[in-house]
């Protein structure tokens, strides 16, 4: 759901320059690189860019890979060098996430466009209730936006909006992924036929209602 809302952002701008920021093995990158934007992935990991370059040769696209993360991206592309900016799962685990979209905008060319994907804080506090660990749910009811274990932090809807405004992004969109899915037990997947078609269509129906955001394990947000 999150490359459906993606792909009216990649049209707008035909043949453009997208940065991926945190984008590992090239999972988006290739899939932008084939509908012919140039493509550049930044990532910390030597590794995870050697996979890409394996990737992007078998596929026949061209990206390139450079390594760092959002606090050199500034150093690496240079100031009004992109079109699109993914940052999908990586501002979880920066030390100051305002200042992150702020580097993120000096990339951007003017009418650019931000691809933001998140965890989503509320969707983790009724994980934990259901699993039975009610003591950490309400931990985590009242926790601030800050780093909280191995995931990082996790945002609720008005937090992230509220940083990209402050960071000077308009927002377009804001979709709910795994709404219910992480919610469904895997046996009754297994077991009812149809039940994955049933169940993918309904996140679909309920992706962009602003009242099952508050049940979304991640929230993808379209900003310029």
């Amino acid at each position: 759901m999150v490359w459906d809302a993606l792909l009216p952002v990649l049209d707008t701008h035909p043949s453009g320059d997208v940065v991926d920021i945190g984008g590992g093995t090239g999972g988006f990158a290739v899939r932008v690189a084939e509908r012919g934007h140039r493509v550049s992935v930044v990532d910390p990991s030597p590794d995870a860019l050697a996979s890409l370059a394996r990737r992007a040769r078998e596929l026949g696209v061209e990206v390139t890979g450079q390594q760092g993360d959002l606090s050199t991206l500034l150093d690496v592309t240079g100031p009004d060098s992109a079109d699109v900016v993914l940052c999908h799962g990586v501002l979880e685990v920066v030390d100051d996430p305002g200042a992150a979209l702020a580097t993120i905008r000096q990339v951007l060319r003017p009418g650019g466009s931000l691809s933001l994907l998140v965890a989503q804080r509320n969707a983790a506090v009724i994980a934990r209730a259901m699993a039975g660990h009610f003591a950490q749910a309400l931990t985590m009811l009242d926790e601030a936006a800050a780093p909280s274990g191995r995931s990082g932090r996790r945002f609720t809807h008005d937090e992230i909006t509220a940083l990209l405004a402050d960071a000077g992004f308009e927002l377009t969109s804001v979709h709910g992924v795994r709404v219910f899915a992480d919610l469904v037990p895997g046996s009754l997947l297994d077991l009812e036929p149809g039940a994955t078609a049933a169940l993918v269509e309904l996140e679909q129906a309920v992706a962009g209602r602003l009242e099952y955001l508050p049940l979304a394990t991640q929230l993808h947000l379209l900003a310029r």
